[in-house]
């Protein structure tokens, strides 16, 4: 085992425990050098000091290239000294060169995970054990550390979500721009806006005994809809909502179709759900 938990020398036999298992664990710098490199002997200190000073926040391995040229042919190293960075099992970024300390600060600022991030880490697995409410507590302290930290916004908003808090989780997906909202935010938009509306509907049963007494109340429909999406039950509110498009040829049947949109987006992840529905409206479009 490693004579010093944060710095040390590995081996071809032992890169895939040392760099490859332990970045799952946190960010490790691998130092491709050789004996012979004059830039090498320049950065390998400066390295050495940074592991120990950020105390545990990455793991510092070094290995010999002219002893071990297999991991670095494996790498692609073409020049020395060449630090890569692996987090998660996998190389993110890397710089070639002796660079001076404050260049390998800045490279470092780039790979090591925010005090947000290890809170957002430590919030996910709060979630797979089922503890709910010290995930919360987490994501809303790295909120108060950054109140600008999308990631971390977002990862609160689908609890809330998941808890139907809605009212909670719409400020934090709003706070971010229609324009620049990547998949997961307009999805979650998406939930919010449905499940908003659903609080202020009646009940399914109420609503489907509506639209059983009256089959032509396109009103009546949107509104089972609407409270189906709520409550998750994709496949039948796209049935509803289909059923307007069929029987509605007014602004009815153009805001059914908008809706129909809205939850594709939503059941993303139920492909053939979407496929199969996709067809159907563009059937009924024609």
């Amino acid at each position: 085992m490693p004579a010093h938990p944060n710095s040390f020398d590995t081996t071809t036999a032992n890169f895939a425990r040392d760099v490859i298992e332990a970045s799952r664990r946190a960010p490790v710098l691998v130092d491709f050098w050789a004996p012979w490199c004059g830039p090498c002997r320049a950065l390998t200190p400066i390295l050495e000091k940074l592991a120990a000073e950020f105390e545990g926040k990455f793991v510092l391995v070094k290995i010999n290239t002219d002893e071990h040229p297999e991991v670095a042919a494996q790498y692609g190293v073409r020049g020395i000294p060449n630090v890569k960075a692996f987090v998660g099992g996998a190389p993110v970024d890397e710089f070639v060169g002796a660079l001076p300390e404050s260049a390998v600060r800045e490279f470092l600022a780039r790979v090591l995970p925010s005090p947000g991030d290890a809170l957002r880490r430590q919030a996910r697995e709060d979630v797979t054990r089922g503890d709910f409410d010290a995930a919360e507590s987490k994501l809303r302290e790295a909120l108060a550390l950054d109140e600008r930290d999308e990631a971390a916004a977002l990862d609160l908003a689908e609890l809330l979500v998941a808890r139907q808090d809605f009212a909670g989780a719409d400020p934090l997906v709003e706070r971010i721009p229609e324009a620049l909202r990547d998949d997961r935010a307009q999805q979650l938009a998406a939930k919010i806006a449905f499940g908003r509306k659903g609080e202020t509907l009646p009940s399914v049963a109420e609503l489907a005994a509506r639209v059983a007494a009256t089959p032509d109340d396109a009103d009546a429909r949107l509104a089972l809809a609407e409270r189906l999406v709520a409550e998750g039950s994709y496949a039948a509110a796209l049935d509803e909502l289909l059923e307007v498009v069929r029987r509605d040829r007014a602004e009815r049947r153009e805001a059914a179709r908008e809706a129909m949109v809205k939850v594709f987006r939503l059941a993303a992840d139920r492909a053939d759900l979407v496929a199969d529905y996709r067809r159907r409206l563009a059937a009924e479009l024609n």
